[in-house]
């Protein structure tokens, strides 16, 4: 358990050195010697420079850095020669790549499951006051969308998967901390860079295209939505969230909200709605609603995800192109 001063300058370096849980969550993952070391590896070091700012040996290092690298707290930067390591940078990323790791103490887990209950809303309010745009953004259910509407290949999450040269999944790390939704664990899929990442430290498996898209079909079945980074270009995740346990709902206050919508809205035929509700438990926005016995929208409410008209008997709900794309431009 490392020495409680280390691990608030830790909490510090992911932007939240007031945060008495982020410092709790550090001191039960690590001792005073690997906090040094993380310390020291911000900026990005290799294991000389690690060393030599620690005084411990260079043999003890690289030892350290991989033990902390399968543990989500050091990244590698193997562009460099020799390669360079550098710390968790902040608390999503932290978040994910430490839940992750095999055997993690319950302990451990019960932190964060407090962190995100407590500060992870004010926390995540303040990294979207300081962002230009949404982090993620949702991506709809393909089957969805009306046949004359236009889908961007960003938009498209079998298309993203059709193009991707790597992908991974892993179980969904909200769930991991709290999984009293019940829903699937293992849904949340990477691509390229971030599933070689998953594969390499043994948190995730690498996956065919085939069993990708069959997890996508399971998760829209299960009423689950996707999200992936808001970009042109995914090259990261594609994450399948419940209502429930996912930290993206969590900051959706506010005129910049965590998750952006989808391009679309669902629509209502009137003429077809059989009123059987279906399609109103669905909604993790509580955008719909009965009116005279037949389904509504509510337009500011509804992100696009499709995952109501994925249940609707009557084939009465689809998805409309109303929206101009909100992403980070790729770079």
């Amino acid at each position: 358990m490392a020495d409680i001063e280390l691990c608030r300058q830790l909490a510090e370096g992911v932007g939240e050195g007031g945060s008495q849980l982020i410092q709790q969550i550090f001191q039960v993952l690590i001792d005073d010697d690997e906090a040094k070391a993380m310390l020291a590896a911000s900026p990005p070091a290799t294991a000389a420079e690690i060393a030599q700012k620690t005084g411990l040996p260079q043999t003890k290092i690289d030892a350290m850095m991989e033990s902390l690298f399968l543990r989500g707290l050091i990244f590698k930067l193997k562009k460099y020669e020799p390669m360079k390591f550098y710390c968790v940078r902040t608390v999503p990323q932290m978040h994910d790549s430490t839940v992750l790791t095999p055997g993690i103490s319950r302990e451990a887990l019960d932190l964060w499951k407090a962190y995100m209950k407590k500060e992870w809303p004010e926390h995540g309010g303040k990294i979207m006051s300081v962002v230009p745009n949404s982090v993620m953004r949702v991506v709809p259910v393909n089957e969805t969308i009306e046949p004359e509407a236009q889908i961007l290949p960003y938009e498209d999450v079998a298309k993203i998967i059709e193009g991707a040269t790597t992908l991974s999944v892993t179980k969904c790390s909200c769930r991991v901390i709290d999984g009293a939704c019940g829903m699937p664990l293992e849904v949340c899929m990477q691509v390229d860079r971030a599933a070689e990442y998953n594969i390499e430290r043994g948190t995730g498996r690498e996956i065919s295209k085939k069993e990708a898209a069959d997890i996508l079909k399971m998760c829209e079945e299960e009423g689950l939505v996707h999200c992936v980074d808001n970009r042109q270009v995914v090259g990261h995740v594609i994450c399948n969230c419940c209502k429930d346990c996912c930290l993206n709902w969590s900051v959706m206050k506010g005129p910049k909200k965590w998750v952006s919508p989808s391009r679309y809205q669902a629509v209502v035929d009137r003429d077809m709605c059989s009123g059987c509700e279906s399609c109103i438990d669905r909604c993790f926005f509580d955008a719909l609603s009965m009116k005279d016995d037949i389904a509504a929208v509510d337009a500011e409410k509804c992100l696009g995800c499709g995952v109501c008209a994925v249940v609707c008997p009557a084939e009465a709900l689809s998805l409309k192109e109303i929206r101009t794309a909100d992403f980070v431009p790729a770079s």
